[in-house]
This record gives structure tokens, sequence and C-alpha cells, in this order.
């Protein structure tokens, strides 16, 4: 037997037991599914939270220069609260996703009462509405925490959320003053920590609820 027939065999012999090792058509599409599933609960986090910041921006562009588009902007981020309570409903239950919307809501107004004092230059109004901001924002941490300790440490989130004050403030204090580099900067960085919080968030509920993701 020369060499060409040699390999052609070995071919023959080999092809088989390649086959038998590929996963089957069941696993595969079982595989695609889990992926998709989870790919879909991330992109939806990640929409809901860039709502968040970018309707928050609009709100502040529209209060520092008194726009008459005021109401609506405060109407659509105020809905942004009640979608983000509606999307964790299907894991945490009804009257959780409501005690969300109701501490998002709360982060809102008093965030409006902060830019309101900034801007009239009220220092007293100023330091009450920040404190019932941050304290609001240790609430809403404690609340994620509460319901996913592993995945969520109250720590973290409290950071986290502080982060969130913290880069939100920047963006007003720039807007105030007509500092518009700085008003850019601060947006583009509480862009990317919105991102990475509900990057947390969505993985945090995968790892919790496996099964609902198989």
């Amino acid at each position: 037997m020369n060499r060409r027939s040699i390999t052609l065999v070995l071919i023959a012999l080999l092809i088989p037991l390649s086959l038998s090792a590929m996963p089957s058509s069941n696993w595969a599409s079982s595989l695609n599914e889990e992926s998709s599933k989870r790919m879909a609960l991330h992109d939806a986090m990640r929409k809901l939270w860039e709502d968040h910041v970018t309707w928050t921006r609009v709100f502040i562009i529209s209060a520092a220069a008194d726009l008459p588009d005021k109401v609506r902007a405060t109407d659509r981020l105020l809905q942004n609260q009640v979608d983000l309570g509606n999307a964790i409903k299907p894991y945490y239950g009804d009257a959780a996703g409501d005690k969300l919307t109701a501490l998002l809501k709360e982060h809102i107004t008093t965030a409006a009462e902060v830019v309101a004092a900034a801007k009239a230059n009220d220092s007293t109004k100023l330091a009450d509405a920040n404190k019932r901001w941050f304290a609001n924002a240790d609430q809403i941490a404690d609340f994620f925490s509460g319901a996913n300790p592993k995945n969520w440490p109250q720590a973290e989130m409290r950071s986290m959320m502080h982060d969130h004050l913290d880069l939100t403030t920047k963006e007003v204090v720039a807007r105030l003053h007509g500092d518009w580099a700085g008003d850019i900067a601060a947006y583009d960085a509480v862009h990317q920590q919105i991102l990475h919080m509900a990057d947390g968030l969505s993985m945090g509920i995968i790892n919790q609820f496996p099964k609902k993701f198989d």
C-alpha cells in the first residue's frame, strides 16, 4: 500500500471519531439559548441605566437654563425609575420592584432639589438636599444588598452609589458654571460608571438565579 492509500485510510477512520466528538445540535441550541437569555438581560439592564443618566442629563440642562421642556424631561426621567423597578420584578417580586421605583423616584426628586439649590446659590438648602440625597443613595444600595448579599455586598453597593452621585454633582456644577469641557467630561465619566453598575447588577441576577438562564 502506497503513502497516498495509507493517508486515505487514516482519514476515513478519523472522520467518524471527530464527528462523534462534536456537540449535538440540541446541545448547541441549548447553549445558544442560555447565552441569549444572559445577553438579553445584560443589554436590557445597560439600556435602562443608560436612560437613567441620559435623561438626568437632559433634566440638568433644562433646569439649569429654565427650558420649556423641563416638565416633559422630568416626566420621562421619572418613567425610567418605574422601568427600572419593573425590570427586577421577575426575580424579586412586585413589592420589591415597587420599592425600588419609590427609592429611585426619591433619588430623582432630591437631585432636582440639589440642582435648584445650587443654581440659587443657597448653601443651606443645598447642604440639606445633599445630605438627604446621599442618605437615599445608601437606602438604594442597602436595598440591592439585602436582595442579593452574596453578589452585591453592602459596602460595594454604597461605594458605587456614592460614585454615581459624586459624578452627577460634577456634571451639575460644570453645567451651572458654564464649564462646557468639564460638563462633557463629567457626563462621559458618569456614563462609563453607570455601565459598570448595570453590568454588576445583571451579573448578580444571573449568578443568583442560574436556573432562569438555563
